[in-house]
């Protein structure tokens, strides 16, 4: 259980390191969102932080079309257009 305290003029609230660790909250910046039921804290996501799982849950999320395919089925480089 968290508790809020007194800071000054604001109020804090004290986590327990159990939880911290738990959640793995360590020594990082935290962001907060208000939801309807109360506050959810949260570590804020670096830009590139989750990418590849978003881009495998969209790729699972349809078929791939038929130019996309294509694309995927596509060899890397062309080996009769290389010169050594």
């Amino acid at each position: 259980m968290a508790t809020l305290i007194r800071i000054g003029n604001s109020q804090g609230i004290r986590i327990p390191k159990a939880v911290i660790e738990q959640a793995r909250l360590a020594d990082k910046q935290l962001e907060f969102k208000i939801i309807d039921d109360g506050l959810l804290i949260q570590p804020v996501k670096k830009n590139r932080e989750g990418w590849k799982e978003q881009f495998d849950k969209a790729l699972q999320s349809r078929e791939p079309s038929e130019s996309d395919q294509e694309w995927l089925d596509a060899p890397l480089a062309d080996e009769e257009d290389w010169e050594w």
